[in-house]
């Protein structure tokens, strides 16, 4: 008895690891089938001086290169020229002790004591100019979770209430300097967009400001270079630089921004029904709990704004890339992979906290919760109310607005 017992205890532990290995397989299968369509992908671009502190940077590099090179060409030499003069085959006499030379001692303190000096006085003028943060700087604040970002307008309160905010997209203005507070709601990130300058470390309960600027009009790319789970390698985010004339036009439009009303009987706005109040008869969670649509009576938090979804290029904190010129979210791909992702959000992205809509199992405050389930149709609803969060047209942010770093250079171009 205690045999069968135990071959039939190890057949449900085989049937349960086959389990777990079909899931993940899976998951793998379904999220590389979606990476495969997700069109440009933006990279990293370092050196780019249309920042001042990148010049600033560059120039304090240059010094510290210059001092490095002048190092290595005279410790080279020492070297070689002692090895050659003093070869054992050429000097048979034991060689010559230099102890208590204090010439040669004093020489080699006080070259090292120099360049570390004139090394300290070119960081500390640096650190003069760049860490300083100026009173009429534009502030913005940064938040970063697992895994996304939120970025907010301090000095810009919505008509509806509440700081103009905008998931994963940072519109800033180019030819001033940018105030950015930063801090994380969970784990330590790292905020670096380097187009714009220098990188900051985003910790729990903590506010640290510094400035950033551009000079010219674009689209970048930044990275979280903190790891931070799962998905770290998925934390990305876009900076979209504008002319002050089109920032502005933006923060007035966003100002105003209230969400529009779905027709009755719309796709929207039986989305939106189900966006705000979910579906209980199938467990199936309301999106409002978790994220803010400016105008509406949705003020979530724990996940990122999306009051102008429609205009955002993006998907998943830039997993997912949209760069048509037209009618982004209208594309088959795109349709197909904003209903995925709403669907199961998690399978497609490691570590992601939304709740799932397939009746699949997910992770919430640590522990497997099952989630609800949503038709493919309810779905597509929601999907539909999503795409038609937009901000006007003079206020597309992305329009004209070119891409650095992609070989899809007009991504933006409308």
């Amino acid at each position: 008895m205690n045999t069968m017992n135990r071959h039939s205890g190890q057949r449900l532990h085989a049937r349960e690891r086959l389990r777990r290995a079909l899931t993940m397989a899976t998951a793998a299968g379904l999220g590389t089938a979606l990476l495969s369509g997700c069109g440009s992908q933006q990279f990293i671009t370092m050196g780019d001086l249309a920042s001042d502190y990148n010049k600033e940077i560059f120039w304090m590099s240059i010094w510290a290169i210059a001092l490095s090179i002048l190092i290595f060409v005279g410790v080279s030499y020492a070297l070689f020229y002692t090895v050659g003069r003093f070869r054992e085959d050429r000097n048979d006499a034991a060689p010559q002790q230099f102890h208590g030379n204090n010439r040669l001692e004093t020489w080699l303190v006080v070259v090292p004591v120099i360049i570390v000096m004139v090394l300290s006085v070119l960081t500390v003028r640096s650190m003069a100019i760049l860490n300083p943060v100026p009173a009429e700087a534009t502030k913005i604040d940064v938040l970063g979770r697992q895994f996304w970002w939120n970025f907010a307008y301090p000095e810009t309160k919505a008509d509806a209430g509440g700081n103009v905010t905008n998931g994963n997209e940072m519109i800033m203005p180019i030819g001033e300097q940018v105030a950015l507070t930063i801090t994380s709601g969970d784990v330590i990130h790292g905020f670096w967009a380097p187009n714009i300058g220098g990188q900051r470390a985003a910790m729990p309960a903590t506010l640290r400001s510094w400035n950033v600027d551009i000079n010219r009009a674009g689209v970048y790319q930044g990275n979280c270079t903190q790891l931070c789970g799962a998905s770290h390698a998925n934390m990305r985010y876009k900076v979209v630089a504008l002319e002050p004339e089109r920032y502005a036009s933006f923060l007035a439009a966003a100002k105003a921004y209230r969400a529009p009303e779905p027709a009755a009987g719309s796709a929207e706005a039986r989305g939106y029904a189900l966006f705000m109040q979910g579906k209980p008869e199938t467990g199936a969670l309301a999106c409002a709990a978790c994220h803010r649509v400016q105008g509406t009576p949705a003020a979530g938090v724990a996940g990122p704004d999306l009051s102008f979804f429609g205009t955002r290029r993006t998907l998943g904190a830039g997993m997912w890339e949209f760069m048509e010129p037209e009618n982004h979210w209208e594309t088959p791909r795109a349709r197909e992979i904003l209903h995925e992702w709403i669907k199961h959000s998690p399978l497609v992205k490691p570590g992601s906290l939304m709740p799932t809509y397939d009746g699949s199992e997910y992770r919430a405050n640590g522990k497997l919760v099952k989630g609800g389930i949503l038709t493919d149709a309810e779905l597509d609803d929601v999907a539909a109310y999503l795409r038609s969060l937009k901000l006007p047209e003079e206020a597309n942010y992305w329009s004209g607005t070119p891409v650095f770093g992609s070989q899809n250079t007009t991504g933006g171009t409308q």
